[in-house]
């Protein structure tokens, strides 16, 4: 811990007292969670992001949707509308989130909503005609308001919630213990190879509880992607130089991924779900400019692409090499089929109900 984070301890103290007080008055009942006849999976974390919600969330649709009717109900984090949401091939990342859009347009044949009150959400997926049969909560932990049947926690490998401190010291969204209420517990963005003794002693430093199920995953980046309306597309091959274009928590895996491609990586970092503007594609040409070769490209991630395209980028980045690279999550070999066993068993003996 540095000494800003030392100084601001008392506020984290604060902080993190005040959602206790919110949490225990869910634990007691003078707040009301409610559940739903169907089954319903929450996936979220502690922190305040970077943990792999969204490719959690796809692998999830991967494993259901061949047997069951999947809905998808997010917040739409950073949207400038209000309400609830249907996405539709019309819908933009203003109106929905970006990781909204992302699912919808990787998984067109489930329905992908958005509202802030979840509650409310999943009554109106329910309405629909065909109705859902299994609905997916992303980045749903602290909302206590609906009582999933499945919670599902996410914990970066480089950040463990145990090593992490309540806002502003750190990024945790309340204190440690809260990881008590999930069900599942994920170590996400391990190495793809990952030995016995680390496992163990993850499993030492998390101390799961008794009820909890402890599984370990990794990213897994699929091939480079045209960007959309790019005639002067580069390859997935050796480049001199990259330069990466990000507005996501962490880029450390995408970093990692690229320097394979590359002699020379440059990174332009922008907040989280950050909404790019005019000056900021700019701000991207004149840093693609001042890469020294011309063996170059600009590759940015798929979670960027519906702001960047929002942004009008398609003109931009026309006659230059553009790219974007999507990403799949795995859970490690030794866990998956207990994993998916999990997932199919609950939500199996709970169809009975919706």
């Amino acid at each position: 811990m540095n000494f800003l984070s030392f100084i601001l301890l008392p506020f984290s103290f604060l902080y993190g007292f005040i959602v206790w007080i919110r949490n225990k008055l869910f634990d007691w009942g003078i707040l009301r969670s409610e559940s739903f006849g169907l089954p319903v999976i929450s996936v979220g974390n502690l922190s305040l992001g970077g943990t792999g919600k969204t490719p959690h969330i796809e692998y999830l649709i991967r494993l259901l949707e061949p047997e069951y009717r999947i809905a998808v109900l997010s917040r739409g984090y950073k949207r400038n509308t209000r309400g609830f949401r249907l996405l539709t091939v019309d819908s933009t990342a203003g109106e929905a989130g970006d990781e909204p859009l992302q699912v919808f347009r990787k998984f067109p044949g489930i329905q992908v909503a958005v509202s802030e009150s979840r509650v409310l959400g999943v009554r109106q997926l329910m309405q629909m005609t065909p109705s859902p049969q299994v609905i997916l909560l992303d980045d749903a932990f602290q909302h206590r308001y609906i009582r999933p049947g499945l919670s599902i926690l996410l914990t970066d490998y480089r950040n463990l919630y145990v090593r992490d401190y309540v806002v502003p010291s750190g990024t945790l969204r309340e204190f440690r213990m809260g990881a008590r209420r999930a069900d599942m517990i994920i170590v996400t963005k391990t190495d793809p190879v990952l030995s016995p003794i680390i496992r163990r002693q993850i499993r030492e430093e998390l101390k799961p509880s008794a009820h909890q199920k402890l599984f370990f995953s990794y990213l897994r980046h699929e091939d480079w992607q045209p960007f959309p309306g790019n005639v002067s597309c580069g390859e997935q091959k050796k480049y001199y130089s990259v330069l990466l274009v990000a507005g996501v928590a962490n880029t450390y895996p995408l970093e990692q991924h690229l320097r394979g491609f590359c002699e020379e990586l440059d990174v332009l970092r922008y907040p989280d779900h950050h909404r790019y503007t005019e000056d900021d594609m700019q701000d991207i040409l004149r840093a693609y400019d001042r890469l020294v070769s011309r063996n170059r490209v600009i590759v940015t991630t798929e979670k960027d692409l519906g702001r960047l395209t929002g942004a009008g980028a398609q003109a931009h980045f026309r006659d230059i090499p553009v790219c974007y690279i999507p990403v799949c999550v795995d859970i490690h070999q030794q866990d998956r089929k207990e994993f998916e066993r999990i997932i199919k068993d609950y939500v199996r003996k709970n169809q009975g109900n919706s």
